[in-house]
């Protein structure tokens, strides 16, 4: 296990790369503040350094709301965001280093991005080691993105997310995603995953929930559906 100093003392830290594309972001970004102690913490039990995306996002931001907060990426954790050492529950209890997968985003609609770690592929979770997959609320089940994790964050910097996303909005979508608290998701009547919702977004009922209570629904839809447990979705 690696000092915190040899993590954070780095030649090319990452995070004045990663500001000036958060700067020149296609789409809207707002940078939470970290709590420098959570932030410290969290890196030394990831056990990266500060030259990676993922260091960078642990030791220097609370979290990054993306898209007018569709999108809620995790950091080190600061007043409005949980970082990844909690929502992961990296705690001094485990065993230092990236569990298996780690969940590093969630959206409005309670998906989960999440990253492979070393060994990692299996049904529950596909997708090579070291890239990123993502639980659709819509399918209900995990799909590799073929991404690495600065790959995935400078992809949604680019402005892709409006084609990721195709399907899963409707008019409106920003007013009400702005009136959201980060630990706040939209729970959809009837669910993402039917066929009505799929027909007509629009026509769906909506309506603010917790997030965790999102992402509890839709690993029960997976159980009574038939499909496989998708494993946990970070603690919210």
């Amino acid at each position: 296990m690696r000092e915190l100093s040899e993590l954070v003392e780095v030649e090319q830290p990452a995070w004045p790369v990663l500001s000036d594309y958060l700067a020149r972001s296609a789409i809207p970004v707002s940078v939470l503040p970290v709590t420098p102690a959570q932030g410290r913490t969290c890196l030394h039990r990831l056990q990266v350094t500060a030259r990676s995306f993922l260091g960078a996002m642990a030791l220097e931001c609370g979290g990054l709301l993306l898209d007018g907060g569709w999108v809620r990426v995790h950091g080190g954790g600061g007043p409005r965001l949980p970082g990844m050492g909690e929502v992961n529950d990296l705690s001094a209890a485990v065993v230092y280093g990236p569990p298996l997968r780690l969940v590093v985003a969630h959206d409005v609609l309670g998906g989960v991005f999440a990253l492979n770690g070393p060994g990692t592929e299996d049904e529950r979770c596909p997708g090579k080691p070291g890239r990123m997959v993502y639980f659709s609320p819509d399918s209900l089940e995990w799909e590799p993105l073929e991404a690495t994790y600065a790959g995935w964050m400078l992809w949604m910097l680019e402005g892709h997310l409006e084609d990721f996303y195709q399907g899963l909005r409707w008019p409106g979508w920003r007013e009400e995603v702005a009136a959201l608290d980060p630990s706040q998701g939209l729970a959809l009547r009837p669910p993402p995953s039917s066929c009505e919702a799929r027909a007509d977004m629009a026509a769906t009922s909506r309506r603010p929930v917790p997030l965790d209570e999102l992402t509890d629904t839709h690993r029960e839809l997976c159980v009574t559906s038939g499909r496989p447990d998708p494993g946990p979705f970070g603690l919210l």
